[in-house]
């Protein structure tokens, strides 16, 4: 039988070695964290090292989106996590949710039995949580932004000591998701004035452009009246007046389109520079649907590149199988999706080679689904390796080009996504590629 005094240096024991615990799982994640600043990297390590310290099955973070007013899994850990990642309930509801209301913690040693308690996402997933520790994340002015849930304990319940844990693990992940935020909204608005400039550079230069080519086209259209006005006068000599026509000609036939291309291509250049700043501002536009002719915007963009596509000796060409239908569409978006389709494809090709623009109309497989418009680019290029394929239109896209970013691809992949399409890639290295976009004719009605 122990005395009094040995019983308590033993509780004494006990709590110098929690406070150890806890000083060490703060030590550890303020290391871990202190230099991440992508908010969505912080996240998920600041998860895992909870669970490992709490000795936890699962967990996830969620965190409150202002403008859908919900709190979405940002980030999950457990036999569930992919059909759990992404999920959104409202701010005021389940366990989470209240948690999120009230800013404070929230245990339960028996979830099943919480009124709270969102039982049909588990249901969905087919997963059974039994106890939990919710616990708010906040910002320094002490306003939540999100919560973090550990979920079934190994052995027996949480207790107090593993409450607190998560506690100060909940206040570093706050803090260092902050501070993440902070760093990043700061290097946005870097961003944002450089892009403003560049902008306003662009503007400047494309200005003389378009007034040069506007005032080419006037002085063209004046010389050719007067010369016509000379020629008429030619009575005695018709085959000099035959041989001038025959000789400007060409340059007569071709110059109104080459001034047409030159103004709409600076015309699309000063748009997407505005759509670029109106973006990383946070401004993104609505798509605006609207019966759209999908052939006629091809040819646009074939005619608008084939002058690149010649100076890197590359045949462009357009197929278009049977009569396509008239498509409710963002014209302006699959503009941007089949030039950048068709530019990356010139760029993948070398001397000899092809790009083929196909635009085909696929009917409905379902009398409940919409028939599909399908916009197929298909080269003879280079080929995308697999590692490359695999991750063309995903944010971890990786760019085959010198200084390249992988912009294109993301802008392809937005403006399916937009139109509820799909995108399938075929490529073989040395061989060639095509990528294939199916778009349905008409958006569904609840997207």
């Amino acid at each position: 039988m122990t005395s009094p005094e040995e019983d308590r240096t033993a509780e004494l024991s006990a709590t110098v070695r929690e406070l150890e615990r806890q000083l060490a799982a703060a030590h550890a994640i303020a290391a871990g964290l202190s230099s991440i600043t992508d908010v969505r990297s912080l996240v998920q390590q600041a998860l895992d090292m909870s669970l490992e310290i709490a000795n936890a099955e699962a967990g996830s973070i969620l965190l409150y989106d202002p403008d859908a007013d919900k709190l979405r899994f940002e980030y999950v850990v457990g036999a569930k996590a992919d059909e759990l990642m992404g999920t959104e309930i409202e701010a005021d509801k389940g366990i989470a949710g209240l948690v999120f209301q009230a800013g404070e913690i929230h245990i339960s040693e028996d979830v099943a039995a919480e009124q709270a308690h969102l039982r049909e996402i588990g249901e969905r997933i087919g997963y059974t949580t039994e106890n939990m520790v919710a616990v708010p994340l906040k910002s320094s002015a002490g306003k939540p932004f999100g919560v973090i849930e550990v979920l079934n304990k190994r052995e027996g319940h949480f207790d107090e000591n593993d409450v607190n844990l998560i506690g100060i693990m909940a206040a570093q992940i706050g803090m260092a998701i902050e501070n993440a935020r902070l760093q990043e909204e700061a290097r946005l608005a870097e961003v944002v004035k450089f892009i403003g400039n560049i902008s306003h550079d662009v503007k400047n230069m494309i200005t003389p452009v378009r007034t040069g080519a506007e005032t080419l086209q006037m002085i063209a259209d004046e010389d050719y009246a007067e010369l016509d006005e000379i020629l008429a006068h030619l009575e005695q000599s018709p085959q000099t007046a035959d041989a001038i026509r025959q000789a400007m000609g060409e340059l007569r036939k071709t110059y109104p389109e080459l001034i047409d291309m030159i103004l709409e291509g600076t015309e699309v250049v000063q748009q997407r520079m505005a759509e670029i700043s109106a973006a990383v501002k946070g401004i993104v536009a609505e798509p605006h649907f609207e019966p759209t002719d999908i052939v006629a915007v091809g040819e646009r963009v074939l005619d608008l590149l084939r002058s690149h596509a010649e100076s890197k000796q590359v045949a462009v060409g357009l197929q278009v199988e049977g009569e396509i239908t008239e498509a409710t569409v963002d014209a302006k978006q699959i503009y941007n999706a089949i030039y950048n389709l068709i530019y990356n494809a010139i760029d993948a090709c070398g001397p000899g080679d092809s790009v083929s623009l196909r635009l085909a109309t696929v009917p409905a497989d379902a009398p409940n689904q919409s028939a599909q418009i399908v916009i197929e680019c298909a080269d003879t290029g280079s080929g995308i390796p697999d590692e490359v394929r695999e991750k063309l239109f995903t944010e971890d896209v990786v760019s085959t080009k010198p200084m390249g970013t992988g912009l294109g691809t993301r802008i392809v992949a937005n403006v399916v996504k937009v139109h509820h399409g799909t995108i399938e890639v075929e490529s073989e290295v040395g061989v060639g590629t095509t990528i294939r976009l199916r778009i349905p004719v008409q958006p569904p009605e609840n997207p």
